[in-house]
């Protein structure tokens, strides 16, 4: 049986990439082990997966001046330790890093065992976690076919995100039990994102009236956000968030709204869903949503809009051209080479393992 140890953490973003990959690497035969912070959020998260989780040491490496500066390398330092103390007890074939802070320690102890890498890289241009563990890495994923000039060319791998499985295994049937929908009118999914959901909510509430006249809407709003004066309006259903009924709703859904935050648009591209991109602003970002939709609006997957142009009639018209050219988009997404991004990896798994 072969081993692997999963890094990753920081963000969920760099954690459920690597739970959507569990149930293949379990089905292939391989024992997995993750290495996380002590406390990260994906200690948590990956615990309830009944993985054996070892916490190490772990500092944020910052391009700007605080005090931790002067303290974090040292953690860095001790994680590192660790990381060499984990890869000499746990014996692992390879390694595979979903990027954050807490792994920069982890793959260059691999490197340094000359235990082979893979590491995947997100957003387009690439973090500064995945450009110092590149040197140490036998290949590079990424999302996104503009972030392979950045790579090293021998190692750069167009595979997409890994998507959890489950998310394609909804039920329209719940998901029509659960709203009240009727099954013969289409429905459309508006995802304005926890952090970034105002402007989002705001344009489509104002433009509720005339969606409503074509629409059934799902409107997942964010925490707190929640608007009681359009309680009960026929058609629309808001939720501040969902977990175990979002695979259902996605059954459900013609057409979505969305931010463009990667891991959200590629689990929209592996579900073939055709969407209008209102990408946070470079105002309230450092602008990676943008160059994120862009990309995803050059491969024919998704419409763009951006914030700074969002209105009513903007809004209305861009969802009416979308769903004009709903099948162009959809033929786009199936024949796109990153939409079995699982089934890659697990290919470049065994290629280096070999």
């Amino acid at each position: 049986m072969k081993r692997i140890i999963l890094t990753g953490g920081g963000t969920a973003g760099h954690v459920t990439p690597n739970i959507a990959l569990l149930p293949r690497l379990k089905d292939a035969g391989y024992e997995v082990f993750y290495i996380g912070s002590v406390d990260g959020m994906e200690k948590k998260l990956i615990e309830a997966q009944g993985i054996p989780y070892y916490g190490i040491a772990t500092g944020k490496l910052r391009r700007y001046f605080d005090l931790k500066n002067f303290t974090d390398p040292f953690r860095v330092i001790k994680g590192f330790t660790q990381a060499m103390h984990l890869m000499k007890q746990l014996k692992p074939d390879v390694v595979f890093s979903k990027g954050g802070f807490v792994s920069v320690p982890v793959v260059i102890a691999a490197g340094r065992k000359h235990i082979p890498v893979i590491c995947h890289e997100s957003d387009l241009t690439p973090g500064l976690a995945n450009k110092l563990t590149m040197p140490s890495a036998a290949k590079v994923c990424c999302n996104f076919p503009e972030t392979l000039q950045y790579l090293p060319p021998k190692k750069a791998v167009l595979t997409g995100c890994p998507i959890r499985k489950e998310l394609s295994e909804g039920s329209r049937e719940a998901a029509l039990k659960l709203t009240g929908f009727a099954a013969d009118r289409p429905v459309l999914m508006v995802m304005g994102g926890s952090l970034g959901a105002t402007a989002v909510n705001k344009a489509v509430r104002d433009a509720l009236p005339e969606l409503l006249k074509d629409w059934q809407i799902i409107h997942l709003c964010g925490k707190g956000k929640l608007d009681e004066s359009l309680k009960g309006t026929p058609g629309y259903l808001q939720f501040e968030y969902v977990q175990k009924e979002l695979p259902d709703l996605f059954a459900l859904c013609d057409l979505v709204i969305s931010r463009a935050g990667a891991n959200a648009i590629c689990e929209l591209l592996a579900l073939k869903k055709p969407t209008l991109l209102i990408p946070l602003s470079a105002k309230a970002s450092r602008g990676d949503q943008i160059l994120n939709a862009r990309s995803f609006e050059r491969q024919g997957f998704s419409m763009v809009l951006e914030e700074e142009e969002l209105t009513t009639e903007s809004l209305l018209h861009a969802v009416s051209e979308l769903n004009a050219h709903r099948a162009d988009y959809i033929h786009a997404m199936e024949a796109s080479p990153q939409s079995d991004a699982i089934g890659k990896i697990l290919q470049l798994l065994e290629e280096v393992t070999a």
